[in-house]
């Protein structure tokens, strides 16, 4: 990548490629006390044509899900795939798990049915030892550790550790709200959440709030504005072992197998193989990671790195050494400097350059006939997370910009490529964080959010001046 020096700067803004553009007009929009990182570069010619706090550390949020996608496709290859395997020691059967993020209900029943018996008289162990340490990643608030996104990455894992439901507010202020999760899901959830006005609850400054414990049991308090719709709710599992087991034991009684025994997790546990599920390859993983910005698979894939790199049980710490090791060794994008402590960005601690990035993207550029990575990144107005992006989902910027989205409390990310009116292509990457914009009045004009009105400004004059 091309650097350009201070002294250089002034003359690049001056050049007639730029006498149209300016961003401070689209940085004007933000609220006094935000800090932005913006990068933006002609690829083609590796020309930077602005930047500003390049350097400067910031949260990457999701935005770190193209550093690890990277990461697995130099080390893992398109071709990698998780595997479950079914086996066999004695009366005893095994599941052995490999952190497969997207292993369903029903692959997971297709597996046992190829027990031959319709009745087990031993145990049935869970294996998991492909992962160790933690669950959760340092810098993962406590407050959300109960909503999907924040789902454990475990190497027993089941169902994308979700369980979705709904809440239904009463036609009655003051009476408690009711919850609906499906009969099947072995979660218990408990609401004591009071339906109020949108008045009441500005009054009583009261919010819907979650709780959840080891034993999958969930209970929601506080405040829920009266809504002529449910709630939809995405609860965590909390314990991997203890859901899993318990759909187990369900979908054996729906195959007809009969099963006293117990279910219990052992990693030490080894047997004859018998069966096998395999998830789709990395490349369609990697498709659905980016787009959808999903932090299991992230988060998953990191460990696996960690513990195919280091052969070692795979955690948080080791999974963001071997993507630093590997990005170094097959890409030469020094990370060393950054702040990694997960894959999926979804940590508080972590923390990157808007220079770094766009190394990571830059490679992406020169590489993708062999990578193949720049597909997975959403459309704006299209696909994935850019396709109900209000900043940039109208004309004429719907269909011209690929880029991944990152978003945390006062953070708000973009990092990819437009196209513009001429059909020049340009990399970018901004990284606003302290992002606060002071509380409007509900009588005020609507008018869009600041963060908003940055986008749509910046991204509309790149379109339209070069």
């Amino acid at each position: 990548m091309l650097r350009v020096f201070p002294f250089l700067l002034g003359l690049l803004l001056s050049l007639p490629a730029m006498a149209g553009f300016s961003p401070q007009f689209a940085l004007n929009q933000l609220p006094a006390g935000h800090d932005t990182a913006l990068v933006i570069i002609d690829p083609a010619t590796g020309t930077t044509l602005f930047s500003q706090r390049e350097n400067q550390l910031q949260a990457p949020a999701s935005t770190q899900k193209l550093i690890t996608a990277l990461a697995a496709r130099l080390y893992l290859g398109k071709d990698f795939r998780f595997y479950t395997d079914l086996e066999q020691d004695g009366k005893n059967y095994i599941i052995h798990f490999s952190g497969d993020p997207s292993l369903s209900r029903q692959q997971l029943a297709n597996l046992l049915r190829k027990i031959s018996k319709n009745k087990i008289n031993g145990n049935i162990i869970l294996n998991g030892s492909i992962f160790g340490g933690y669950e959760h990643a340092p810098g993962w608030p406590w407050d959300i550790l109960g909503v999907c996104y924040s789902a454990p990455s475990s190497s027993i894992s089941l169902e994308h550790n979700c369980v979705q439901g709904a809440l239904y507010s009463s036609k009655s202020a003051g009476k408690v709200t009711r919850v609906h999760v499906p009969a099947h899901q072995p979660i218990k959830v408990a609401t004591s959440a009071i339906t109020v006005t949108k008045e009441q609850q500005k009054q009583r400054h009261c919010d819907l709030e979650l709780y959840a414990d080891a034993s999958n049991h969930y209970q929601l308090s506080g405040c829920l504005a009266q809504m002529d719709r449910p709630l939809p709710l995405n609860f965590a599992v909390q314990n991997t072992v203890d859901y899993t087991a318990a759909v187990i034991r369900s979908e054996l009684k729906r195959a007809g197998i009969r099963f006293n025994g117990e279910i219990m997790r052992n990693d030490n546990a080894r047997g004859k193989r018998i069966a096998r599920h395999s998830s789709a390859p990395l490349s369609e993983l990697l498709d659905t990671m980016v787009k959808d910005s999903d932090n299991l698979i992230a988060d998953n894939l990191a460990k696996t790195l960690g513990h195919r790199y280091f052969n070692q049980k795979g955690t948080f710490t080791n999974g963001v050494a071997a993507i630093k090791t590997i990005l170094l060794e097959q890409a030469s994008i020094d990370l060393s400097a950054a702040v990694m402590v997960d894959g999926s960005g979804l940590s508080r601690n972590n923390r990157l350059t808007a220079a770094q990035m766009m190394e990571v993207l830059t490679y992406y550029y020169r590489n993708d006939k062999q990578l193949k990575l720049l597909s997975t990144l959403p459309i704006s107005g299209q696909t994935g997370t850019l396709r109900y992006r209000q900043s940039i989902r109208h004309q004429p910027l719907s269909g011209q910009i690929a880029a991944k989205s990152g978003s945390l409390f006062g953070t708000h990310n973009l990092a990819g490529f437009i196209t513009t009116k001429s059909g020049k292509q340009l990399m970018f990457v901004h990284l606003v964080s302290n992002y606060h914009p002071p509380e409007k009045d509900d009588d005020a004009p609507k008018v869009a959010p600041p963060i908003e009105q940055f986008e749509r400004e910046l991204y509309r004059a790149l379109y339209e001046n070069y």
